[in-house]
């Protein structure tokens, strides 16, 4: 056996020699930043070894860290084994996030009901949120969030789905057990704040993408992961709570919304529902950006929806400095002759870019001529050495870097703005096929509707400055919030809801994009940045 001693704590931790030193910190519930699940890819993992027996560093070690940093004991944790008594020095804390938990509702007939309580949850991808609800007069008596503690598994669906994968004996026990574990202490914090008793509720409504509500249930994903990417089911699903370890009376019904396909979960058809796409006599263009990129088109009647493999990049992750939306994030930028404007969340210390931030600078950098249509910097011996973006490029090796801010050190890479043009070519790819499909142009899209966490960050100056939106629709943006929490609570409160958003799935048509004509073709042209 070894010993793990954190320094900052004194916690200590006792594993056998040769564990891995990242998956020993996290089954101990001590944060470590692992946005790639610990496939050695990200660097994000780092701590510090003050002292003990570890591994040898490898190669791939090498490469992601700094000269620096390995001359102070920094090292990868995904990539370390302890040998022997270590003790460790953190080098990350977990901050406070911004999670959305409002959402435009459009007026609907409520149920009557004579007294209890319900639940309303939107389970995503990154972030989970729940409101409790008191059922005669429909009002909010509570919320509580979290980042979905799935995290440890892959910060995306496609990772998870691996790690099933990978663990055939219990990856999918795992993966429920961390998402019902996080319900039942949100349901928990809820209640204790309004006191109420949990035993008193009646109801549990759950709107999620497709592969959570899987994860949720303890159904096998592992056909959503691989071609022809069909999940189990798609219907709404009934059931009681305590069936899947949900802490609540033995009658307490549980209810999940429809879905569509693999990539169109419930939290998109709930958020259809609450546009009224379906009363929708014009265009109108649905999206919820995240880490997919779902969108539905309400053309003359007729629902197409698709979805886009948006990648972690617009919330934060695979990018070098990045970090999720929490305090300290870099969430917009200003580039001037004078210098760098930052704004950070909750205005803390710089410590990383989120998505909107990502998307702020990438905007300022095209504005600013720093970085050109194509994604790539221009090169700084073009510049005059009294040029004001003179001193922000810097070269690494053969490879142009812009430095965000100082101290401490916060990049914009190469890699990262192909990242986000790798996003913004997928959105706007999707956005495209769909017009196409319906046989309408941009001009004629009546509005646009921006649903879901990351969307409600996002000012139409970065979506259109970006090319993620084209500059015809620039003007007819409208933001939606948390238009999946929303449809969870309009199911809860009304059994015609229910009945209206299972036909609603039903209508909705699923386009496949690698299977549109001339996607290649609409894809690469969707790569290309605006110009200023």
């Amino acid at each position: 056996m070894a010993e793990i001693r954190i320094r900052q704590t004194g916690q200590v931790i006792r594993c056998e020699a040769g564990a891995g030193l990242l998956n020993t910190l996290l089954d101990a519930g001590v944060f470590v930043d692992n946005p790639c699940s610990g496939k050695g890819i990200c660097g994000k993992c780092k701590v510090r070894i003050l002292s003990g027996e570890v591994s040898a560093m490898s190669e791939t070690e090498e490469k992601l860290l700094k000269p620096e940093e390995i001359r102070t004991g920094i090292r990868l944790s995904c990539l370390t084994e302890v040998m022997g008594d270590i003790t460790v020095e953190l080098l990350q804390k977990e901050r406070k996030h911004e999670v959305l938990t409002k959402g435009y509702m459009p007026a609907f007939e409520k149920d009557p009901y004579d007294g209890g309580y319900g639940i309303v949850i939107d389970i995503g991808t990154t972030t989970v949120v729940t409101a409790l609800i008191d059922l005669a007069s429909g009002k909010e008596l509570a919320n509580a969030s979290m980042i979905n503690a799935q995290k440890h598994y892959g910060l995306d669906v496609l990772t998870r789905i691996t790690y099933e994968y990978e663990h055939p004996e219990s990856g999918i026990q795992e993966l429920q057990a961390a998402i019902v574990h996080s319900i039942n202490a949100m349901i928990g914090e809820a209640c204790m704040e309004a006191s109420v008793d949990r035993n008193a509720i009646r109801e549990i409504d759950v709107a999620a993408n497709c592969t959570m509500m899987h994860m949720l249930l303890g159904v096998d994903a592992r056909s959503i992961g691989k071609s022809p990417y069909r999940p189990k089911f798609t219907e709404a699903q009934k059931l009681l709570a305590v069936d899947i370890g949900i802490e609540a009376a033995a009658d307490t019904r549980l209810y999940c919304l429809p879905q569509v396909s693999a990539y169109i979960g419930a939290d998109i058809v709930a958020g259809a529902y609450v546009c009224e796409l379906q009363k929708e006599k014009g265009n109108v263009l649905f999206i919820d950006i995240g880490t997919n990129g779902e969108i539905v088109l309400a053309s003359q009647g007729r629902l197409l929806c698709c979805s886009c493999a948006a990648g972690p990049a617009l919330e934060g992750m695979n990018i070098s400095s990045g970090m999720r939306a929490a305090e300290g994030a870099i969430e917009d930028v200003r580039i001037t002759e004078q210098g760098i404007e930052l704004k950070t969340i909750g205005e803390q210390e710089p410590a990383g870019i989120c998505g909107s931030g990502i998307l702020a600078v990438v905007k300022e950098l095209l504005r600013t001529g720093i970085v050109k249509k194509t994604g790539v910097f221009v090169k700084k011996e073009k510049l005059e050495e009294d040029d004001y973006r003179y001193p922000y490029i810097r070269l690494n090796g053969t490879k142009r870097e812009f430095i965000l801010h100082e101290n401490p050190e916060l990049l914009v890479t190469q890699g990262d703005v192909r990242q986000v043009q790798l996003a913004k070519g997928a959105i706007l790819s999707g956005f495209v096929a769909l017009l196409n499909k319906a046989g309408i142009r941009m001009e004629d899209l009546d509005k646009v509707m921006i649903a879901g966490q990351f969307g409600a960050h996002l000012p139409a100056e970065s979506l259109v400055g970006t090319g993620i939106l084209p500059e015809e629709v620039g003007d007819k943006l409208i933001y939606v919030g948390n238009s999946s929490k929303t449809g969870a609570y309009m199911s809860l409160m009304s059994a015609t809801v229910k009945k209206e958003v299972e036909e609603l799935a039903c209508r909705m048509e699923y386009m496949e994009l690698a299977e549109t004509e001339n996607y290649e073709r609409i894809f690469t042209e969707s790569m290309i940045f605006p110009t200023f």
